[in-house]
């Protein structure tokens, strides 16, 4: 009798695995970082709602139920559904992470990102469970929401890399343009920061009895307002050179630009009309939208090294007539 010679499982399963990236883990990747935002949008539901102790306990929703209750309305409904949408985000997680782990030598950056976001959803679901065993506290919602705009960064610089070749990348603007672009997104950093402070300072705690955090609401949303305007201005300054130089990061740039202009919109829009709650919502997500656009914008400023070298050549041929 000969030997059986069929593959084990394991190797059925390492054959199957993507040895490319393969249409599998674009779906997978772009199904993650929707995920991610959609998160972002259902997280502030619970918080603009009103739903924040919806589920009074954690990891269970009541001392003993799993899951809500009838009893505890709407308010439960919503809590509960958020913790649920949590575990569908890990799990497209963890599927991204399996469909790459056969590219993670050729392409470690995008394994690492997976990673990243893999175990950044397991964090943020321990950091969830902290917020309502301490009432709401706003510093900790405030670093939850950081924590999950972080990741659809995260995402979208994943989304980014996998369009791009392995590889050596080369820096392919000028140095004075990476600069200012970096200093954009230090900007960028301090709106959301600032942005976090003024909502919890404001009326959405998530429940009656959670506190604030004891600074100025009005205050703040004029000193939120100084570095959005900067980061406006700065993105502009980006848009005009980039498609004057003609820059591969121009039409990013571009995008960039257009969510900043709507979310300075509906910022002012909350600001005169009393903070409505789907505004509110809306401006949080487009925080998180801003700031994967920025990603993308930060890291096209490198592109493959044939690339660059062919753009700098076309360029010296158009300077020379």
């Amino acid at each position: 009798m000969s030997p059986d010679t069929s593959p084990t499982l394991a190797a059925r399963v390492r054959a199957w695995l993507p040895d490319r990236v393969d249409r599998r883990v674009r779906i997978f990747a772009w199904l993650s970082f929707l995920a991610e935002v959609l998160i972002i949008g259902t997280g502030g539901a619970v918080r603009l709602t009103g739903s924040g102790l919806g589920c009074p306990t954690w990891p269970r929703c009541t001392p003993e139920s799993i899951v809500n209750t009838p009893e505890m309305g709407i308010h439960g409904i919503i809590e509960f559904g958020n913790r649920t949408l949590t575990g569908l985000v890990g799990i497209l997680a963890l599927v991204v992470v399996v469909l790459v782990w056969r590219l993670r030598r050729e392409r470690r950056a995008l394994f690492v990102l997976a990673l990243v976001v893999l175990g950044g959803v397991v964090a943020q679901a321990l950091v969830g469970g902290v917020t309502v065993l301490t009432g709401l506290n706003p510093f900790i919602v405030g670093f939850h929401y950081v924590a999950s705009v972080s990741l659809v960064a995260v995402c979208a610089a994943f989304l980014t890399l996998m369009y791009l070749p392995a590889g050596r990348r080369h820096l392919a603007v000028p140095r004075w343009f990476a600069g200012l672009t970096h200093a954009t997104t230090a900007v960028l950093a301090v709106t959301i920061v600032f942005g976090v402070l003024t909502t919890g300072a404001g009326p959405h705690s998530g429940d009656d009895a959670s506190v604030r955090n004891g600074f100025d609401a009005q205050l703040l949303e004029h000193v939120h307002a100084w570095p959005g305007y900067a980061l406006f201005a700065l993105t502009l300054t980006l848009v005009v050179a980039a498609w004057r130089l003609r820059l591969p990061v121009r039409r990013w740039a571009t995008a960039l630009l257009a969510v900043e202009f709507v979310q300075i919109a509906v910022g002012l829009y909350q600001a005169r009309n009393g903070l409505p709650e789907l505004a509110v919502g809306t401006h949080m997500v487009l925080a998180a939208l801003t700031a994967a656009a920025m990603t993308v914008v930060v890291l096209r400023l490198k592109e493959p090294a044939a690339v660059v070298v062919e753009a700098s050549r076309a360029r010296e041929s158009v300077a020379r007539g």
